[in-house]
């Protein structure tokens, strides 16, 4: 085959590989958020001992890590998919470096989120190396890798014009999930009151 052929070629499998690779990206990123969800989910379950009844301790904190494992690579799947688009947008240091010039504030928000759950997958298993107030301050940085996650998945949904199709779910997960994040740090009094944990007598 002449060359000018082969290239041709090339050139017309380009757009569809970047098409592909761009469905994998954004299905890894969906996958990823709805894991993050439940992993939050389950962390509050776990910390607070709402349903040790049913299944519990050990049990609990293993689908804690199991969901939270899950996330960081759908997460990870999600951004090193960009490295190999053709287009060339996206270089290693534009996907590990927040604050470069000409970093758009919603990929911004994407490399801090993961960056910060990364850190603290990393930071879960030294528990028995450090204090355990230091440890669970560390720990507690999951609230804010989630809203910065979720504010890149909201921006990118805008951007990709995709809210209308996306949110549905996003919003079907998201509620539960921050309802839990708040009724975690409520005082136990407001939590008696409003009948969701027993009064101790």
């Amino acid at each position: 085959m002449p060359d000018g052929w082969a290239q041709t070629l090339i050139e017309l499998a380009q757009p569809a590989a970047d098409q592909g690779l761009r469905y994998v990206a954004a299905i890894s990123a969906r996958l990823s958020y709805a894991f993050m969800c439940l992993t939050l989910c389950w962390g509050v379950l776990t910390a607070t001992g709402w349903v040790h009844r049913i299944c519990g301790r050990k049990t609990m904190r293993s689908g804690h890590v199991a969901l939270a494992m899950l996330a960081l690579a759908f997460g990870a799947i999600h951004a090193i998919g960009f490295l190999f688009v053709t287009a060339g947008t996206f270089t290693v240091p534009r996907l590990i470096i927040p604050l470069l010039p000409g970093t758009l504030a919603r990929h911004t928000m994407g490399i801090l989120g993961l960056e910060l759950a990364v850190a603290i997958a990393v930071t879960a298993g030294l528990v028995r190396l450090m204090s355990y107030r230091r440890w669970l301050w560390l720990h507690r940085l999951a609230y804010p890798a989630f809203a910065l996650l979720v504010l890149h998945s909201l921006f990118g949904a805008i951007a990709n014009g995709r809210l209308a199709l996306l949110w549905l779910g996003g919003i079907t997960l998201l509620v539960p999930t921050v309802t839990l994040a708040v009724l975690r740090f409520l005082p136990v009094r407001t939590l008696e009151r409003i009948g969701l944990v027993e009064e101790q007598v």
